[in-house]
């Protein structure tokens, strides 16, 4: 039993990147069966508020680790069980793929444009000698087109499945197919593909040590992103600063 602590409707798990990576590989050499492993940020929480589909898919989840910072410093300061550290899905990507490089558990990258789908699949084949991607897909298909993009990945054989399709859409997929699916772990990965390429950058290191990472996505991609951060963060802490307990 892993020490849990609860926010909102997320029950996130004390885990580290570390320990998050240990527990795929442990799960692949033993062929469990298919695991959801979400994560939560402040748009997470804020979303499970006003999406009910999105909240029952995200309290279907195996494993959810703390993509935000601002929950880790909580469980802190809250006298709360202790999340380690920031498990961002932008970092644990590289952190599989070194540590699933030489293994005979391989990727399946679900989601994003075509051209950043490709180019992102090349870019950690080049970084990561030994790593094997058995397959990939766009995130552009239909919902009758499901079943096929299913059926492809399960004959791909790969263990570790990344869905990049964004909130609430690549929950409720994991979701819909997590009993037809024969890969060991479906993680979700949001836009993570788009960093990797460089189509979106990281903030500064003190910005995500100081858990504002969000302003300089904010700051970088106003258009797009400025309503949903200036209405979702403050909700999210509100939520999580009424809303919290060791569970």
């Amino acid at each position: 039993m892993r020490p849990q602590v609860k926010f909102g409707d997320f029950t996130v798990d004390c885990l580290s990147r570390a320990d998050l990576v240990e527990l795929a590989l442990k799960d692949c050499e033993r062929n469990s069966p298919a695991k959801l492993v979400f994560d939560v940020n402040g748009h997470a929480l804020s979303l499970a508020r006003t999406d009910q589909s999105y909240r029952s898919a995200v309290q279907q989840a195996d494993i959810v680790h703390a993509d935000g910072g601002f929950i880790v410093t909580l469980s802190h300061r809250l006298g709360l069980p202790a999340i380690p550290e920031r498990s961002a899905t932008t970092d644990m990507i590289h952190d599989f793929s070194e540590a699933f490089s030489g293994t005979a558990h391989s990727f399946y990258l679900l989601g994003g444009e075509e051209r950043v789908n490709k180019q992102c699949t090349e870019i950690l084949l080049q970084r990561y000698p030994g790593l094997q991607v058995a397959g990939r897909r766009n995130g552009f298909f239909s919902r009758e087109e499901e079943e096929e993009a299913v059926d492809a990945i399960n004959e791909s054989g790969a263990a570790i499945l990344w869905v990049g399709l964004g909130k609430p859409k690549e929950q409720e997929f994991c979701v819909r197919w997590k009993d037809r699916l024969k890969v060991r772990w479906i993680v979700t990965c949001g836009g993570c593909y788009n960093y990797i390429t460089g189509d979106y950058g990281r903030a500064p290191a003190w910005m995500q040590r100081s858990n504002l990472e969000w302003v300089h996505r904010m700051a970088t991609e106003p258009r797009k992103l400025f309503w949903r951060y200036a209405i979702t963060t403050p909700h999210a802490l509100w939520i999580a600063m009424r809303e919290h307990s060791a569970s």
